[in-house]
């Protein structure tokens, strides 16, 4: 909250406050008259209080001027608030997979914590947006559906973990297309786009890849499509040990980049490869430039205007001054 005024300009009159003080003691001495005797014993007088305090009467008016004065320039306590509105947003499901070949780590610490984090930071920047949340493996779930809380889709990314007790292991990605087309067909957006992550080869599953990419385009829905996986070979979880240890072998990466492309083609999206964290997070950052929202910047001013109380202080002094010269101090004035 800031303090300021709306009429600076007035406080210019401050300055006629010393001048008046200064005009009223001159007029004051020419006021006096003199007498010239040669002494001016048995003529001194003892001056009362009310004699005293005379001049107190022009202080009085000076002070009420004073008040009136920085009345008049308005002072106010202002409180800005930004906000951003817009009709403009777009509807965005991000549908990666969650099978066990996610926990490979050529990405560090693995593929699938990589991913969460990458798109943690994509959420966050994207506050003019609806975004939901999408996993798969060999069947699919919506984690989130489309939604503007940020809170809520931050805390469920968060929670996103390989469990093959919950989903089926294997990569269906048709199905998990399929499933993010369902969130977003009937969105009223002005864009509605698909963040599909996978990195492997489609091999289960009812739904073909193409065919998701076919009913995509008939929605309007454009998919960007992210093939997550280095090059060559990498270390992917087998088994798990006596004591429950994930046990990893270097197997070869296998990505099925000719579905991704060519969902991405027919949807009029985009392909990507992500071979390590560097580039998961260039890909994100390149998308976030290729879908922009239109973000209208509002700014709210709340002002707490002050004059008032200035102003009564200053008319308080007035009256004062006012009742005294026309009551006690009426035969000197």
């Amino acid at each position: 909250m800031n303090s300021a005024f709306m009429h600076p300009h007035f406080l210019w009159l401050l300055l006629v406050l010393p001048i008046a003080a200064f005009w009223q003691h001159i007029k004051a001495n020419k006021q006096n008259p003199t007498l010239k005797i040669s002494t001016t014993e048995g003529l001194s007088i003892k001056k009362s209080w009310i004699i005293k305090c005379r001049p107190f009467l022009f202080l009085l008016k000076l002070v009420a001027l004073a008040f009136v004065i920085i009345a008049l320039a308005r002072p106010r306590n202002t409180q800005k608030s930004n906000f951003t509105d817009s009709k403009n947003g777009i509807d965005i499901v991000i549908a990666t997979d969650v099978s066990g070949s996610m926990l490979a780590t050529d990405f560090k610490p693995n593929r699938l914590e990589a991913i969460k984090k990458v798109a943690e930071s994509f959420i966050q920047k994207r506050t003019n947006d609806r975004i939901g949340l999408v996993v798969y493996a060999g069947e699919s779930y919506t984690r989130t559906p489309v939604t503007s809380d940020k809170t809520m889709l931050l805390q469920s990314l968060k929670e996103v973990q390989y469990n093959g007790l919950v989903l089926q292991d294997g990569t269906a990605i048709g199905i998990g297309l399929g499933t993010a087309i369902n969130r977003i067909k009937n969105s009223k957006a002005k864009s509605k786009i698909i963040i599909l992550l996978t990195d492997g080869v489609n091999n289960v599953g009812s739904l073909d890849p193409i065919s998701a990419a076919e009913i995509a385009k008939d929605f309007g829905i454009k998919v960007y499509t992210v093939g997550v996986g280095t090059n060559g070979m990498a270390n992917f979880p087998v088994a798990k040990d006596s004591n429950g240890n994930i046990v990893f072998q270097p197997q070869k990466v296998e990505i099925d980049e000719k579905i991704l492309q060519e969902i991405a083609t027919i949807t009029k999206g985009k392909y990507f490869r992500a071979t390590d964290n560097t580039k998961l997070e260039a890909i994100y950052e390149e998308i976030d430039g290729l879908e922009k929202s239109k973000i209208i910047e509002n700014r709210l001013m709340l002002f707490d205007e002050q004059f008032r109380s200035w102003l009564l202080i200053g008319l308080f002094f007035l009256v004062i001054e006012m009742v005294l010269s026309r009551t006690l101090f009426k035969s000197f004035i």
